[in-house]
């Protein structure tokens, strides 16, 4: 679902820093995602959805989890800590700082006790067309918690591979052109998406909305059916969204 929004005082301002504004493929049209929904298990995802949510619920009750940080967002008046919470079911190992662009190294991470707590769901992962995964956490909000739009990270020559999962499609996640002011929804069940060139959110939900996202190193079978783009490495899910495989562009859902 594509909507429009009304233009703001930061847009173009935001998001200031080295590398946020370099060229892309002519053929990528923001905002857009690839829907990974083809290429897993959806039922057996969907079978998890009253599993997870109840291990969040003890979670919830506990309040022990740590805070989603918001480090590159559109509107620097947002908040950085905006109160959504994270479970971590990797850490990176003792002594090994933690990088954002380290994500997907995964000698560099272990297990943590949540991971034995989600025991079903990293059996689900384990399916997932990785080679090798490093950085898995679960995000979830129960509070009508809005994530404001915001990048993961400005380094244009870094493409995270990576799969946003979730069990029910309560989280509305958006993906923003922020020339434009246009949003687009996120339909399917997974996806994968830019997060570089491309801002992306969520919008406020009644009850508990979660999802989960894997980092790693995409398999090398799969990794042949994604087109390389000849500059900007971080538009590459974008260039995937926007290119016909065989199936419509997921940018026109």
């Amino acid at each position: 679902m594509r909507v429009s929004v009304k233009p703001s005082s930061v847009t173009n301002q935001a998001g200031v820093g080295e590398g946020v504004e370099a060229p892309v493929d002519a053929r990528i049209k923001y905002p857009c995602y690839k829907s990974f929904d083809p290429f897993i298990d959806v039922e057996r995802l969907k079978s998890l959805d009253r599993y997870i949510s109840e291990r969040i619920s003890r979670h919830i009750a506990a309040q022990k989890d740590d805070y989603f940080l918001n480090a590159h967002r559109l509107d620097p008046a947002s908040p950085h800590q905006p109160g959504v919470r994270e479970i971590w079911l990797t850490r990176t190992k003792s002594g090994v700082p933690y990088n954002y662009l380290d994500l997907d190294k995964a000698e560099l991470w272990r297990k943590t006790e949540a991971a034995a707590e989600f025991s079903l769901l990293m059996d689900f992962i384990a399916t997932l067309p990785f080679k090798a995964t490093g950085r898995m956490l679960v995000i979830y909000d129960d509070k009508r918690t809005p994530v404001p739009a915001h990048r993961d990270h400005l380094n244009t020559e870094v493409c995270n591979d990576f799969v946003w999962l979730r069990t029910n499609l309560n989280k509305p996640l958006y993906l923003l052109n922020h020339r434009t002011d246009e949003k687009l929804y996120v339909q399917s069940y997974s996806a994968w998406f830019d997060t570089v060139n491309q801002f992306h959110g969520s919008d406020p939900q009644d009850g508990l909305s979660f999802s989960i996202r894997v980092d790693g190193v995409f398999s090398d079978e799969f990794r042949k059916r994604i087109p390389v783009p000849a500059c900007n490495p971080a538009s590459t899910p974008a260039l995937w969204a926007c290119v016909s495989d065989g199936q419509a562009p997921s940018s026109h859902i």
